[in-house]
């Protein structure tokens, strides 16, 4: 049912998000969207419609997560499909269960059918991988968790991939990085329903940015410290973690490794898809954004803590890799978080 049809019919009505699960499921990917979706309600008045959560699997009851965590699906995908009311927003999770998801027909023929009768389709990281199953994607630019966005690339040729992207709009399809990277989208799409003075709201009350800077790299050090399997790359990887404040240049991390520099660098780049110089200052950026974020250190302080020597040479880096100085960093990270929550509070 069209949903200018059913608004003359039964009148204005909450907002049905359909979220889509199955076993091995992130329970990030669905609890993390939701709780920003149905955040909205507290600054809102009492009888505004919201949203309406469903979420459906291959049958009502309890669907094991990858934490081991269970979520419970309110109905099946063949209930679900057989209600005709128009969907706001459908939702697909990812996790580590997103390839057998992939190869179940019933779930795909669901997202298919849902995705045709929805104002919006959105992917929660690897979800993007169903969407693009069922050719959803064909054409459209989409983003994937990190670690995925190659293989999305590689196995859907027709998706034209941003791998850099926190999330990805593109009409109606809305796809999102990696894991948290699906509350930003949620709270975009908040912005979109209800303005910015609420969506400013749902922020700060999650601690959350109202847009996060820069792009998936900014995450990723720790992460491609786990990624290499040559254990000489392994080592360095965690010693520049452990060390940023020594001589990181490929002549010192070469020396380490005992191998000439041009092989050091061209086993570095093919375990982790990046050059010495660009992770060392990842690394550097990365613990500089921590003690942004929870001291109050000075940037010149900080600067030298993490191995940048200086604060210039921290805000080019922070430029590269966040988009924002490290003073802009720090001050958008204090609005969401102490905001005025407080007078908020009082006021409600």
């Amino acid at each position: 049912m069209k949903k200018e049809h059913y608004i003359q019919t039964h009148g204005q009505a909450a907002r049905r998000v359909v979220m889509v699960v199955y076993p091995d499921a992130h329970i990030l990917d669905v609890v993390g969207p939701l709780e920003v979706l149905t955040g909205v309600k507290m600054f809102l008045p009492a009888e505004t419609p919201t949203y309406e959560v469903h979420v459906v699997a291959s049958a009502a009851g309890a669907v094991r997560t990858t934490s081991g965590l269970s979520i419970e699906a309110d109905e099946s995908f063949t209930d679900a499909r057989a209600d005709d009311r128009p969907i706001d927003t459908l939702i697909i999770a990812g996790g580590h269960g997103t390839l057998g998801a992939m190869e179940d027909r019933e779930l795909l023929d669901f997202v298919e059918h849902a995705a045709s009768n929805a104002d919006r389709v959105v992917s929660i990281c690897t979800g993007a991988m169903i969407l693009a199953e069922i050719g959803i994607l064909d054409g459209k630019r989409a983003t994937t968790h990190w670690w995925w966005c190659p293989i999305l690339e590689k196995r859907f040729p027709k998706v034209q991939v941003e791998p850099d992207a926190i999330f990805v709009r593109d009409g109606n399809i809305w796809t999102s990085a990696g894991v948290t990277t699906g509350m930003d989208l949620a709270l975009s799409l908040v912005e979109m329903d209800w303005g910015h003075d609420v969506a400013l709201q749902v922020a700060r009350y999650n601690v959350m940015y109202m847009m996060r800077p820069g792009g998936q790299t900014q995450f990723s050090a720790h992460l491609v410290a786990q990624r290499a399997e040559d254990p000489v790359i392994n080592a360095t990887l965690e010693y520049v973690l452990t060390n940023l404040t020594e001589p990181l240049n490929v002549t010192a991390l070469a020396a380490r490794a005992i191998m000439s520099e041009r092989t050091f660098a061209r086993k570095f780049k093919d375990e982790t898809g990046v050059t010495p110089a660009h992770y060392v200052e990842a690394a550097r950026v990365q613990a500089a954004r921590v003690e942004l974020e929870q001291s109050d250190t000075r940037i010149e302080r900080i600067a030298v803590q993490t191995g940048f020597q200086n604060a210039e040479r921290m805000r080019r880096a922070f430029q590269r890799h966040v988009g924002v100085s490290a003073s802009d960093y720090r001050d958008r990270f204090r609005l969401v978080v102490t905001g005025k929550f407080q007078d908020q509070e009082r006021e409600r």
